[in-house]
């Protein structure tokens, strides 16, 4: 049967929010198997050819989250194939450890896992964090599949008002001293990194705080009698 598009995606106000298990144990699983899906909601693409920025125009539906089915890329290393994620001009990383999604009803059931992953531009290990966001889903059970594929949701991790706080005091600073050549910039506002996560922007491994920078902004114009 020929997927089409229902006509509740034209519909106003509609929107396409699946739980995870729906994304694992549906549209993942009936798809590796190579049934066609009743609703041609999700497409496929090679998420690595492209800008995360570039992806949302390139989706099927979605406003603030975006899904395609990704053919996996392996590479040979160390300890086997490994998957592929890098771009042309950044890569993917992962966060943490994956997570097992199970089944609500049955809970000792475990469908598939979730590995979180940032974009970075520029090349390992020394890139730039963005705060563009992928959750990868894989079925756990990969033996009955016809197509080594998983699930991508893409989207943009928001940023806390500390961190846009930060920014706009480091762009004041950096303006002023533009027009003060003789004036070094302090050394906390140059090496700091903001990160893009709410709760790591306040972390000791990510610099000062927003009350630490503006501090150390005050002080500088203070210094120089501005």
């Amino acid at each position: 049967m020929e997927a089409i598009i229902s006509p509740e995606i034209r519909l106003p106000g509609f929107r396409f929010h699946p739980t995870e298990e729906e994304l694992v144990n549906y549209y993942l699983k009936e798809t590796a198997l190579g049934k066609n899906l009743y609703c041609d909601i999700i497409g496929f693409l090679n998420i690595y050819n492209h800008y995360p920025w570039d992806l949302p125009g390139m989706a099927k539906i979605g406003e603030r989250e975006w899904y395609f089915f990704v053919q996996r890329d392996t590479r040979s290393g160390h300890g086997g194939k490994k998957p592929n994620r890098t771009t042309e001009r950044g890569y993917w990383k992962a966060t943490g450890s994956d997570r097992q999604i199970r089944r609500l009803t049955e809970p000792k059931i475990i469908m598939g896992l979730r590995k979180t992953l940032v974009f970075y531009t520029g090349k390992a290990p020394n890139g730039n964090r963005t705060d563009w966001v992928m959750n990868e889903y894989r079925l756990s059970d990969t033996s009955i599949l016809r197509e080594d594929i998983v699930l991508c949701k893409i989207y943009r991790k928001a940023t806390s008002l500390r961190v846009l706080e930060q920014r706009a005091e480091e762009h004041a600073l950096s303006s002023y001293v533009a027009q003060n050549n003789n004036i070094t910039m302090p050394l906390p506002l140059q090496h700091h990194d903001y990160g893009t996560d709410m709760v790591e922007a306040d972390s000791d491994e990510h610099g000062p705080s927003s009350y630490s920078a503006w501090t150390t902004m005050t002080e500088c114009f203070t210094h120089y009698g501005h």
